[in-house]
């Protein structure tokens, strides 16, 4: 990985990557959606020695020429951006698909014609859709059941494509839900952690659906993984904990921790509000990884607790609650 691009970069788990490919001594080029202000995202917050030494490139990754000039020289891509909200993808699907789908055709176009030794696609655990079967391996159904997941999946099936039809080097690598510092309250777990640090209520969606979280740090040790290790070329890795809990669940270990980190007299209360919850059928009752690919292959494994990666969220958010609107539902 000596010269590395990294489409999404100013985004959670991109900004995440960048810093720990600049401690590994890659060469970092960062494409971020341009805009009047120069806002380079979650870049701004990474400390000024490692920021310094990314070098930022604003496009738009539906412009097939501005993601050809930022594939140019790059020996590997990480192609993390994407429209990733499912409530904006009710609202705007076609705008989904053009970034996730039409962007993706532009990353891997690109990458061919700059022969670049390996890129990394990101796809998503929603692109399982409800668990036909537990633990949800890389053979699963794919089921969208959202346009999100669906332009997800369109965008992976675009990758095993090239990789069969024209040997491009890619690897799939399917995040189950990450979370950690840096994350937007579009999110559950920092919607939660928000409004239990700030509110004497909680508004929130469902409680009843399961899901898979891994820490940003063990997110990211994947994605590298999948870069460095030789002969994965076409194939999916699912990086996941293993371990589902409900969002119920996560709720009462989050304010369990506010409570005690902050020495606050009571527990707040649970409202839950109609307006976050999904439509019946494009809900996602339960998503559990089976990571021994992963494992196996990669030689990955989660090494951050789902109660120590909270903790940890919490404290940082607590540091930063200038950043968020707790209680607005954010779409």
């Amino acid at each position: 990985m000596e010269k590395v691009l990294l489409t999404g970069a100013g985004g959670f788990i991109g900004s995440h990557l960048a810093e720990a490919l600049v401690q590994k001594g890659a060469q970092v080029k960062a494409f971020v959606r341009y805009n009047s202000r120069g806002d380079v995202g979650l870049l701004r917050l990474l400390p000024a020695d490692i920021l310094k030494n990314i070098e930022i490139v604003s496009g738009d990754i539906t412009d097939p020429d501005a993601v050809r000039k930022a594939v140019h020289a790059c020996d590997t891509i990480f192609h993390l951006g994407a429209l990733i909200a499912i409530p904006y993808s009710y609202l705007h699907p076609y705008q989904v698909v053009q970034t996730n789908v039409v962007g993706t055709l532009n990353v891997l176009l690109a990458a061919r014609e700059e022969n670049v030794s390996r890129v990394i696609h990101t796809s998503t655990s929603e692109v399982y859709g409800t668990a036909r079967t537990v633990p949800i391996s890389e053979d699963h159904p794919l089921q969208g059941q959202s346009p999100y997941s669906a332009s997800k999946i369109g965008a992976d099936k675009l990758a095993e494509s090239f990789y069969c039809a024209y040997g491009l080097p890619a690897v799939t690598v399917r995040p189950f839900n990450t979370f950690g510092p840096r994350q937007s309250a579009r999110a559950v777990i920092p919607t939660i952690i928000t409004q239990a640090l700030s509110r004497s209520e909680i508004r929130i969606g469902s409680l009843d659906t399961r899901r898979d979280f891994t820490y940003v740090a063990d997110t990211v040790a994947g994605f590298i993984r999948a870069a460095e290790v030789s002969g994965v070329e076409g194939q999916v890795f699912n990086l996941g904990t293993g371990r589902d809990v409900l969002i119920g669940e996560i709720l009462d270990i989050i304010v369990e921790d506010v409570v005690k980190f902050k020495n606050l007299p009571i527990r707040p209360n649970v409202v839950t509000e109609t307006q976050r919850i999904r439509p019946e059928k494009s809900e996602v009752m339960r998503l559990i990884s089976d990571n021994r690919k992963a494992r196996q292959i990669l030689g990955w494994q989660p090494e951050v607790s789902l109660e120590e990666g909270l903790s940890r969220t919490v404290r940082w958010i607590d540091q930063h609650m200038d950043a968020f609107k707790p209680g607005v539902y954010e779409v």
